[in-house]
């Protein structure tokens, strides 16, 4: 398998995904897969955006975390406006080719927020010992 991707020009719309990769990965209905986002430092999970072929061809072309945002229709460079830069050191399939990890250093914080990681809220789960909430 080929790993060469075509240089985008300048644009996320522009680039064009090896057609080997493309074959490899389970995009979902909406042209889709999700992407695991992981500090390459700490291995901390720092967050989780959607990728269509050309945001991943893009990202594996520029090594720039590229995203396609659901919400506003557009391609979306990390860092492009708040200068929170994901620089791409590895990207992976898992086993069903139906999610993307990416590990990346991260300058400034990952989330929207401002936070290091979109996962910086209170755990779901108590500590260990510690009775669940909501539990007769």
């Amino acid at each position: 398998m080929t790993t060469s991707h075509t240089p985008p020009a300048g644009r996320p719309e522009d680039a064009v995904l090896d057609a080997g990769i493309k074959n490899r990965v389970s995009f979902n209905a909406d042209g889709l897969v999700p992407a695991v986002v992981q500090d390459a430092t700490t291995g901390r999970v720092l967050m989780m955006a959607w990728m269509n072929d050309r945001a991943l061809a893009y990202t594996l072309a520029t090594r720039r975390g590229t995203y396609w945002s659901r919400s506003r229709k557009e391609y979306w460079i990390k860092g492009a406006t708040s200068g929170h830069v994901q620089q791409v050191v590895s990207a992976e399939l898992d086993c069903d080719g139906d999610t993307v990890l990416l590990t990346v250093n991260q300058t400034g914080g990952a989330c929207h927020t401002g936070a290091q990681s979109c996962f910086d809220s209170l755990s779901l789960l108590p500590p260990p010992g510690t009775p669940a909430a909501g539990r007769d």
